[in-house]
């Protein structure tokens, strides 16, 4: 399907960014949930993403994975990380692309980590020690709770005052990113969501939607930001 059926079918065309693996679950998961919600997913990879003109995407989403570089926050790199340099660099020039352009930005996991730093926000680079109430355990059901902040977009979105999760991380948000606020907390009170403070449609989530389409409330977030793309019509740019 070219670029020009998919404006007839109304389907906003979304980036979605990975890890260059042979067997991308969280890309088939996201690619089903963006189609679900009315849109249609191009993967990038490290190795793929100079194939891709940007200017035909309507709206970016920054997948989950691997460590954040600690550089890139000032952190302390202890050598425990499973770091992917290649997919920082890649991921943060495509942030720095959506927001040049205004474009919705929806980041899951590693990627609302990733629009923090990107705004120059830092990471704590492990919570696992530092967790009372919640558990360490990873797992992609939804064991978790998140707390909305009221009065935010999130809480417009979803509807309600908390919400199931799940959890998969071990790095979070430490300090906010400029023009980031926080929408949402788990019962430890680490950030578990975050939200542009201006007009534009910036969304971070710490949990992984694409794995809770069975949920209304994670088909809520995925509508949200494919209706947010849809009305951003592709640009042809001079880059």
């Amino acid at each position: 399907m070219d670029r020009q059926s998919e404006r007839v079918n109304g389907r906003p065309v979304i980036a979605v960014t990975g890890p260059d693996t042979r067997y991308p679950i969280a890309w088939w998961a996201t690619r089903l949930a963006v189609f679900l919600a009315g849109g249609t997913a191009v993967r990038l990879t490290p190795l793929t993403y100079r194939q891709h003109r940007k200017e035909r995407f309507q709206g970016v989403i920054i997948g989950g994975g691997s460590d954040i570089d600690p550089k890139l926050y000032g952190g302390d790199d202890t050598g425990a990380s499973r770091k992917d340099p290649e997919r920082d660099a890649f991921e943060i020039e495509m942030i720095e692309y959506a927001l040049a352009r205004k474009l919705p930005v929806l980041g899951i996991c590693r990627g609302a980590q990733l629009i923090n730093v990107v705004l120059g926000g830092t990471l704590y680079n492990d919570i696992r020690g530092l967790r009372r109430r919640t558990s360490n355990r990873r797992t992609p059901l939804p064991r978790k709770t998140a707390l909305i902040k009221a009065g935010t977009q999130l809480s417009q979105i979803l509807g309600a005052e908390k919400c199931r999760i799940n959890s998969l991380h071990h790095q979070a948000i430490h300090t906010l990113g400029r023009d980031l606020a926080a929408s949402a907390h788990d019962l430890d009170s680490f950030i578990q969501a975050i939200e542009s403070t201006r007009d534009s449609y910036i969304m971070g989530v710490q949990w992984h939607p694409e794995y809770l389409s069975y949920l209304s409330k994670q088909r809520h977030l995925l509508n949200s930001f494919i209706q947010a793309a849809a009305r951003n019509s592709p640009r042809k740019l001079n880059d």
